[in-house]
């Protein structure tokens, strides 16, 4: 097949693994710095072109990739001034932010207005499997758009799921993220009761590895616990209290009750609040321990 122009914004921790992968399969690649221009410098020097605006970059490509932090930063590179919709052309754009569904909806209604076309397709796994192009995506929009965009997305991805219409990706990814945070929230708290009981965190694992209540996500966040392995799981706890503040208000939405989610995003601002934001997603064990007058895990 030809081989259509793909530009990417939002060179992060997961950005910058999946763009190099798209580059490695072959197609031409438009890329824009950030903050950090390392990504950037790499990825031109395989073969990358580097724009400035992401109206310049929707000028010359076909298909962009968005993967930046949430729906506010969504809204300012497609609507800003030198926005993406400002070049007026018929591009499709594949966000795999985590975005809040209800405004990926209104925003697909309005470009499609202007012979653009939205898709939403938020991401699981972690960086590494950005880098290893194993990542899972979920997908919501037309079979058609899936199907056009469908050999860009197999440059990052190990597994596609289509879920259905635009904004059914990232209620998905809420609700896919409302697990994780859940797990890390409890995983967190049970780590603190035992502590207070004389439970080493060596003991507690010992329990629960290899058994029913193991999982990918719990060997991660233990790699921390255990091994103080920074790198573990590279995912922010800013990051997850915005994502379940994006879940609170698609409840809210709904008129649904949603108590568990509201606990859970509870212990992530109180670990925002506290400073702790910029912390990794496993070192809420130790926010939560600390918060209950345990001394620092070693």
């Amino acid at each position: 097949m030809t081989k259509v122009t793909v530009g990417f914004i939002g060179l992060g921790l997961m950005g910058q693994g999946m763009a190099a992968n798209i580059l490695k399969k072959g197609w031409p690649l438009t890329v824009m710095a950030h903050r950090n221009r390392a990504p950037v410098e790499a990825l031109v020097a395989d073969g990358a072109r580097e724009v400035r605006t992401p109206r310049e970059m929707a000028e010359g490509c076909d298909v962009i990739v968005l993967c930046v932090t949430g729906s506010p930063e969504v809204l300012a590179v497609i609507e800003g001034a030198d926005g993406i919709a400002a070049a007026a052309r018929p591009v499709t754009i594949v966000d795999c932010s985590t975005s809040d569904p209800s405004v990926t909806m209104k925003l697909a209604a309005d470009l499609a207005r202007k012979n653009i076309t939205l898709v939403d397709a938020p991401l699981s796994r972690t960086p590494a499997d950005a880098a290893a192009g194993t990542l899972d995506v979920m997908v919501g929009g037309v079979e058609e758009d899936l199907r056009r965009i469908r050999p860009v997305l197999e440059c990052f991805a190990g597994r596609i799921v289509h879920t259905g219409p635009t904004g059914t990706g990232h209620t998905m990814k809420l609700l896919n993220n409302f697990l994780s945070m859940g797990y890390a929230a409890l995983y967190s708290e049970a780590l603190m009761l035992g502590r207070q009981a004389g439970l080493t965190p060596q003991v507690f694992d010992s329990v629960i590895r290899g058994g029913r209540m193991d999982c990918p996500f719990y060997q991660t966040f233990f790699r921390w616990v255990l091994e103080r392995d920074p790198n573990a799981h590279k995912f922010a706890i800013r990051n997850g209290f915005k994502d379940m503040s994006y879940l609170a208000g698609f409840a809210n939405a709904c008129g649904a009750a949603n108590p568990i989610g509201a606990a859970v995003r509870n212990s992530f601002a109180q670990a925002v609040g506290a400073g702790r934001g910029e912390d990794y997603v496993p070192m809420l064990s130790d926010f939560i321990a600390e918060a209950n007058g345990l001394p620092k895990q070693e």
